[in-house]
């Protein structure tokens, strides 16, 4: 049986459901129709609701091919599926951008996704088959569906109901309903009309790119209560010691919208740009030689490891450099990026036993880009604010105090299963530890990263991460991605300190 690879370990799974008569939105918001463009340009009704309900009203769903790829996927096929399944995400974004233009209608963008899908997936299941592998698991997945989004104040209508987690159309799955008037969803179709709302925020909460955030996103963490669970008790054999590498918060320079663990070989690979720390040789090109063979921001020279995640923006109207490039402004990704104050990269043990190096060039991804459509089953990142870690927030952004800064963390898996360094959906060859710390069956303790990402607090200026436009920006679909690429004298050092429990930093 599979292991599991993701549990929610740093706060409970009810979400925000603690956030007692908190009703962001107000009097309700209008949704931009289906002919807004990034820019902002929006076309409301007379009535202030949305002209199309497909389109502005809600987004596109598919299922997520590469978190259905099980086992190997054999040596000679690898890199038809990593081009097949770009095609697939780059399908999904050019039907998204056509629906939102009002140059086709929500039915018949999906006509001719889901044909492009089939297609796709027949040729990358060619392509598996040649090479020995099965293809079973690409079959009945070419057809997308319309996922309806919430208005303020209403629960999601039709759609895909997500399972395993907190639904984010209003009511909560496999667990308490949203208590105190709160909505998960919101209005998601873009430009917020009016003024400011509840709790100071800001009247162009709605997203300026016409596909989110909403209004609903945001919650102010003053009104949060306690949520985060304590770490699992150390035992005598637990490894306490943590190992710090100093990476700085990276170079704009360096910022791209690929992905080599997800789409290796496939330019805009994540149609959302990443900031990267570490190795300076990241992009959809890059390759293990790569990245020992090129230089790293760590102070330590011998940590040429990559860490990246989707960068942070203000919905402040103004342009960026990608503001009419893939991966930015064409794809629903606008505003001022925001660079982090601090990255804190930080290794740390295991409660029930004394961790092991990791193999050189492993790779992990925490989160899932796609959590909004997928539902929650993989969503691994948390949202907080300074002096405020106590309150850990999974589907919402949180609204900081003055002198508060913004927190995004992110707590990698922390057991592999020892053999391998990636997996075909990029997750079971690593797990999450269980609830008293140890390892599943199989699996075997490493160093875990921690990932704290701080920002200058935004203000009255509402804030959204990068992501696929079909995510519509939403909290949930944060992630982080990791390469180890440390030498084996340096990751020797860092597991001594672990196990030994002493507080290095590199």
């Amino acid at each position: 049986m599979r292991q599991q690879t993701h549990k929610r370990g740093r706060f409970k799974n009810k979400t925000v459901a603690i956030v007692a008569a908190l009703a962001l939105g107000g009097g309700g918001a209008a949704i931009i129709t289906a002919n807004a463009s990034a820019s902002g340009d929006n076309n409301t009704s007379a009535q202030g609701g949305a002209v199309s309900a497909k389109s502005a009203g809600g987004t596109i769903s598919c299922p997520d091919v590469s978190q259905k790829l099980s086992g190997d996927v054999p040596k000679g096929s690898q890199a038809q599926v990593a081009k097949g399944l770009g095609e697939l995400d780059n399908q999904v974004a050019t039907a998204y951008q056509q629906m939102n233009k009002g140059q086709v209608s929500g039915d018949e963008a999906l006509s001719k996704l889901n044909d492009q899908r089939q297609q796709t997936l027949s040729q990358m299941g060619q392509a598996m088959g040649q090479g020995g592998g099965e293809n079973s698991q690409l079959q009945d997945m070419s057809e997308c569906k319309m996922q309806q989004v919430a208005q303020a104040g209403q629960q999601q209508q039709g759609g895909d109901q997500q399972q395993g987690g907190d639904q984010q159309g209003g009511q909560q799955q496999g667990g308490d309903q949203q208590q105190g008037g709160e909505q998960q969803g919101g209005d998601q179709g873009g430009q917020q009309q009016g003024g400011e709302g509840a709790n100071d925020v800001p009247g162009n909460a709605g997203g300026q790119a016409g596909n989110g955030p909403a209004q609903d996103d945001f919650v102010d963490i003053t009104q949060v209560q306690p949520n985060a669970e304590q770490a699992p008790q150390a035992n005598g054999n637990g490894s306490t010691g943590t190992f710090t590498s100093e990476c700085g918060v990276g170079d704009p320079k360096l910022r791209n919208s690929d992905n080599v663990i997800v789409a290796p070989g496939v330019g805009n690979g994540a149609h959302h740009m990443h900031d990267y720390v570490g190795s300076d040789q990241n992009d959809a090109f890059a390759n293990n030689q790569t990245f020992e063979q090129g230089g790293t921001s760590c102070a330590n020279q011998d940590d040429k490891s990559t860490y990246y995640w989707p960068v942070l923006r203000l919905q402040d109207g103004k342009d960026e450099a990608d503001a009419n490039q893939l991966g930015g402004g064409q794809e629903g990704n606008v505003g001022t990026i925001l660079t982090p104050k601090e990255s804190k990269i930080e290794f740390k043990g295991n409660a029930q036993s004394k961790v092991e190096a990791m193999p050189k060039f492993l790779r992990i991804i925490t989160g899932d880009a796609k959590a909004f459509t997928n539902g929650d089953a993989n969503a691994n990142a948390s949202w907080s604010c300074s002096g405020f870690e106590d309150r850990q927030l999974t589907d919402k952004y949180p609204l900081c105090p003055e002198g508060s800064d913004l927190l995004r963390t992110f707590d990698f898996q922390s057991c592999w299963d020892g053999q391998n360094i990636d997996s075909a959906n990029h997750r079971d060859h690593v797990a999450n530890a269980n609830e008293d710390g140890s390892c599943p069956q199989g699996f075997k303790a490493i160093p875990q990263l921690v990932n704290t990402i701080s920002y200058e607090n935004p203000g009255d200026t509402p804030f959204a991460v990068d992501g696929f436009p079909e995510q519509l920006h939403k909290p949930i679909t944060d992630h982080d991605d990791f390469i180890n690429v440390m030498s084996e004298e340096l990751m020797k050092k860092a597991v001594d300190c672990i196990n030994s429990g002493q507080q290095c930093k590199n």
